[in-house]
């Protein structure tokens, strides 16, 4: 019998920021009519910003 290997999870550190209200009640209401939730959208933000603007050999 073999054995099934879980996928290795990411680690993950919280961000916290400080947005104004009316900024974060616009992104979530617009995030949740395009289905799709707001840690997404921002992860993909960070991402592509890192990948755009990181010097080369510290992307990850």
């Amino acid at each position: 019998m073999s054995q099934i290997r879980k996928p290795t999870e990411q680690k993950v550190k919280r961000m916290n920021l400080n947005v104004p209200v009316e900024l974060h009640n616009a992104f979530k209401a617009t995030t949740a009519a395009q289905g799709q939730n707001m840690t997404d959208i921002l992860m993909e933000f960070i991402t592509n910003y890192v990948a755009k603007h990181s010097p080369k050999g510290r992307r990850r």
